[in-house]
């Protein structure tokens, strides 16, 4: 008996052993909130669906059939340029390669290649599926459809090139809308959240979650809709956000949580 029970100590000792080595906790998404640096008025028409810079020029698109646009001008200030969309096209996201601006449409799987400077329509290119966001970068243009995936995009031709799923670890995150390619990343707003992911477009990781909760009053929130709407500010760290019917754009950089 006296050999039985060294046994069964020891055997316990061991697992206690085994416990006290167990491998730490899976890691989570760093998590990121907004410090507000300054706002700006926004047209609390307009259903935002696309924001982006191009050098001191803001370009916006907005949605829904018979209501959208496509708009460039000084930030905060009424557009200089703007063209409205025909039904039954549903306007989606929108970026500027050089010259030319594309703009997509949510279900009616077309493209619109624009002239930068006066909006007017070039050419439209088909695609299947829906169109939510797009950005660009590294000569490529970023798509979003409403999945957990990115696909990637000829500028010129706007065939696709390849695609990432968008995951950090084995959680995939979908419902992605409107994107922004700045500084070697893709932000991405969350549909019907107040969430900004940023995303490492070579493999589709999540390095960031963006908290942006709160931004507008109680009654402000009340008349406007979902968060949509992000443009890095060229040569700063800093963006701007906005959404749909808000009344304002706010001026933010992206910090660690406390």
């Amino acid at each position: 008996m006296r050999t039985l029970f060294t046994l069964t100590l020891a055997a316990v000792v061991a697992l206690g052993g085994c416990a006290a080595a167990a491998p730490p906790a899976p890691a989570t998404v760093p998590q990121l909130t907004v410090q507000v640096l300054a706002t700006l008025p926004h047209d609390p028409a307009a259903f935002t669906e696309g924001l982006e810079f191009a050098g001191d020029t803001l370009y916006e698109g907005t949605g829904l059939v018979g209501e959208s646009s496509v708009r460039a001008g000084a930030p905060g200030q009424p557009p200089a340029v703007r063209v409205d969309l025909p039904a039954p096209l549903f306007g989606e996201g929108i970026t500027v390669t050089g010259p030319t601006l594309w703009q997509l449409t949510w279900q009616n799987g077309v493209a619109i290649e624009r002239d930068a400077r006066t909006l007017a329509e070039l050419r439209r290119v088909t695609y299947d599926g829906e169109g939510w966001g797009l950005c660009h970068a590294g000569g490529r243009l970023v798509m979003s459809n409403g999945s957990d995936r990115l696909t990637f995009r000829d500028p010129a031709t706007f065939t696709v090139t390849g695609e990432v799923t968008v995951h950090f670890g084995s959680q995939t995150f979908d419902q992605l809308n409107e994107l922004e390619c700045s500084g070697g990343a893709v932000y991405a707003n969350v549909w019907q959240t107040d969430r900004i992911l940023r995303i490492d477009p070579a493999t589709g990781e999540v390095t960031g979650q963006i908290t942006a909760a709160g931004l507008l009053t109680p009654a402000q929130a009340a008349a406007a809709d979902v968060l949509n709407g992000i443009a890095a500010i060229p040569g700063t760290d800093e963006f701007l956000i906005t959404g749909k019917y808000w009344p304002t754009m706010f001026r933010v950089k992206f910090v660690p949580a406390s």
